[in-house]
């Protein structure tokens, strides 16, 4: 079934909107289960001092993949948002990652990109319809109401 070597590949979520948003300079990066990748490493250490919305956020699905996407678009959900800045000390805060065991790699996949796409038409001025699967509606609403998003 699966490959246990690791491969990093910048586009793998590879949605016309993802895309799209990517063109605009907002990345997002799927990694295969216990990969890394450098280059959201290198954009991270690029900015980690600019503040608390800059930066990236790895989220991690319970088949073990990892989605590497900008902390602004993280903050879309407030469960999320209160992870990854409550002062505590929580590994979440301190790490810049977040294990969903029990939402699963297409459903991560799929609250990813919605959350560019809240970000690209939170201002109102464009609108579209976000697509959702009829196959995927349950569990992607019950992975949105864990999040809050």
């Amino acid at each position: 079934c699966c490959s246990s070597s690791s491969v990093s590949l910048s586009f793998v979520v590879s949605s016309p909107l993802i895309q799209a948003l990517a063109r605009e300079g907002i990345q997002a990066v799927m990694v295969g289960k216990g990969g890394e990748a450098a280059a959201s490493a290198q954009h991270k250490e690029e900015h980690e001092e600019d503040g608390d919305m800059v930066g990236v956020v790895k989220l991690i699905s319970a088949e073990g993949f990892e989605f590497v996407i900008d902390k602004k678009a993280a903050m879309v959900s407030n469960t999320l948002r209160n992870m990854l800045t409550s002062p505590g000390g929580f590994a979440e805060t301190r790490e810049g990652e977040v294990r969903f065991p029990e939402i699963s790699t297409a459903i991560l996949e799929k609250i990813c990109q919605y959350f560019y796409w809240s970000l690209h038409y939170a201002s109102g001025k464009e609108t579209a319809e976000f697509p959702i699967e009829p196959e995927i509606t349950l569990e992607l609403m019950m992975a949105a109401n864990y999040l809050d998003t």
